[in-house]
């Protein structure tokens, strides 16, 4: 449906050789950072390290100049103060490289200065049509082409299902890090913005809507570029695929950040939250939501309703996740009477069974596997119930069970998600996700969590069905 930009932006993300504009040979330093970045990820294309001083780059020979690059050079990453950065880009467009990623802040965001670079900018993609990502973004990935021309120290970037669209440098930086080092999900593609000199976000929805390799779209942006566009691109695409998006500044003092930091122009919170629900986005709150979702999104299908039954060992923590749930949207249904009849078969007669259940008295009887097993699966098959969310006590001194019993369950219900909680000892909870999140069952340390994770999945379930 978008071929023209998909054929457009194709060389960002399906590169057959690469430029760095801007390459060093000091480790640490983000012309040597890309480098390494591209050769852990085993990218297979060619590597042109540019730096007048020549020489040799983690055992690449360096061109002296743009200028002296071979033809048919896909893409430059360029690496050069915002004061240099024009004239890069001209030079990239004079050699036939048609598509470039700038990394370096210091334009519209900064001072009158910047301002002038930025619009030498523009002028000079007026002028040649050369396709530009940035300026003042950390780089993009796409790991199907083993691609990136991220500057932070990543390493290998793990392959997913999920895109990002991010207005901000520390997806692709000390955020992905972190999901690298402490989750098990990964990335199809991730499209740094920054200042938005040509490439948008309207670009970059339509490349991801057509794109094969990604099945959800994670989105955080300061600004709008061309928002009646955006609403009409995003309300078709919400029906085929999943779009989730942190929109900062909703307070004053977060608009003035804003502007510093990638000159985006503040609208009006009300109307943006207006525009996202029309356009069957579903709005996230804090930044750690991004994460949540591009877990639950990577891991599990989406639910085909918002009724959710729980389980936990604590009675008060039924009445406490029975109030979140209501605060997020998700209703904790009355279950049918064979599950009740079931739920108290499982348990000793001094309990009531109910949804949310009561896990820990049939567990202590009749052990943990076959308490959570069997509460599990009663809620499961259960026809008002779309989703399910264990919440696990695990500790040395109370048992821990084998968990394929998890897995087991997820592969009979297919339709119903389960997102696994913990309570107990932290080493037990690390052991729990390094054996379920491999196997597509998602975790979450914090209580609350699941639920949060559940209800934004909700919530892309309804956008899909077009009520928007």
């Amino acid at each position: 449906m978008y071929d023209a930009t998909k054929q457009s932006l194709t060389p960002f993300f399906e590169p057959r050789s690469v430029a760095i504009v801007g390459a060093s040979g000091t480790p640490g330093k983000a012309g040597y950072e890309a480098i390494r970045n591209l050769q852990a990820n085993a990218y297979p294309g060619h590597i042109y390290p540019v730096n007048p001083r020549g020489g040799e780059i983690l055992g690449l020979p360096v061109m002296a100049s743009i200028g002296t690059l071979p033809d048919g050079v896909d893409v430059a990453i360029i690496i050069l103060p915002a004061e240099a950065t024009p004239q890069a880009v001209r030079e990239c467009a004079s050699r036939g490289i048609g598509h470039v990623a700038l990394m370096a802040g210091g334009f519209a965001e900064v001072d009158e200065t910047g301002v002038e670079a930025q619009n030498e900018l523009l002028t000079i993609i007026r002028e040649t049509g050369i396709r530009v990502l940035g300026p003042n973004i950390s780089g993009h990935a796409s790991t199907p082409q083993s691609y990136t021309s991220a500057f932070f120290p990543l390493g290998k970037i793990r392959r997913g299902t999920v895109s990002v669209i991010a207005q901000t440098g520390n997806f692709l930086t000390h955020t992905m890090r972190y999901i690298l080092t402490g989750e098990h999900f990964g990335v199809a593609r991730v499209i740094g913005l920054g200042n938005k000199v040509d490439v948008d976000e309207v670009d970059a929805l339509e490349y991801l809507a057509d794109d094969p390799e990604t099945s959800a779209i994670i989105m955080y942006l300061e600004s709008f570029k061309r928002p009646a566009r955006f609403l009409s691109v995003a309300r078709e695409v919400s029906r085929r695929k999943p779009i989730v998006m942190l929109k900062s500044g909703m307070t004053e003092a977060g608009k003035q950040a804003a502007v510093a930091h990638t000159a985006a122009m503040a609208t009006e919170d009300r109307l943006v939250d207006g525009m996202l629900r029309q356009s069957g986005i579903v709005r996230l709150e804090e930044y750690t939501d991004l994460i949540l979702a591009a877990k639950a999104l990577s891991m599990v299908p989406l639910p085909k309703g918002n009724r959710v039954g729980f389980l936990a060992p604590s009675g008060a923590m039924l009445v406490v996740l029975t109030d979140l749930c209501v605060r997020l949207g998700l209703e904790v249904p009355t279950v049918t009477d064979e599950t009740v009849a079931r739920l108290h078969e499982i348990s000793p007669p001094y309990i009531r069974m109910r949804n949310p259940v009561d896990i820990w008295a049939s567990a202590t009887v009749n052990g943990v596997e076959f308490g959570y097993r069997e509460g599990m699966e009663a809620l499961l098959k259960d026809p008002t119930i779309d989703a399910v969310v264990p919440i696990l006590m695990l500790t040395r001194d109370t048992g821990i069970p084998p968990f394929d019993f998890i897995v087991d369950l997820a592969q009979r219900y297919p339709e119903k998600p389960i997102l696994v909680g913990f309570s107990g000892d932290a080493d037990c909870m690390e052991e729990c996700k390094a054996f379920l999140e491999p196997r597509n069952i998602p975790t979450f340390p914090v209580l609350e969590q699941p639920f949060k994770a559940l209800a934004i999945l909700a919530r892309c379930h309804e956008a899909m069905l077009g009520n928007h």
